[in-house]
């Protein structure tokens, strides 16, 4: 089974998408910030994050900058990142090495899962070339 974190300090936001993608079969752990994240995503070893940009303690920017930066998340520099923003996603945008896929909210839900589980579905084939539709492959 597929593990997502996801990131917000929303509560409603975050349990919301933890629960349709539980419906899909996805087994979802979600963290309040980036720092609770980056503990979370060491801990379940997941197959893509979705982050928020803009939250407490460390803004998803930070944590994708941490994650594909710094030495001690290394085993995660390739990790999936999803952003999933309302007001930053033009940020978001100008940094494809920091995130896969940025998603602008308000998003319909089935476009949010239908870029989750289409990278779900790119880590788990780990060999294939073809990213989700419109977003570049990231090389191991």
């Amino acid at each position: 089974m597929a593990t997502v974190v996801v990131i917000d300090d929303e509560t409603m936001n975050a349990d919301a998408l933890a629960f349709m993608l539980s419906a899909e079969g996805v087994r979802v752990v979600t963290a309040a910030d980036g720092a609770e994240g980056l503990r979370v995503i060491a801990t379940e070893s997941p197959d893509v994050v979705v982050t928020d940009f803009m939250m407490p303690v460390m803004t998803g920017f930070e944590l994708a900058r941490a994650l594909r930066t710094e030495p001690q998340y290394a085993a995660y520099a390739n990790l999936p990142l999803i952003l999933l923003t309302a007001a930053q996603a033009q940020i978001g945008r100008s940094h494809p090495d920091l995130f896969d896929a940025v998603l602008e909210k308000p998003c319909p839900p089935t476009e949010v899962i239908a870029t989750v589980l289409a990278w779900v579905g790119k880590r788990s084939r780990q060999g294939d070339e073809d990213a989700p539709a419109g977003q570049a492959p990231k090389t191991p």
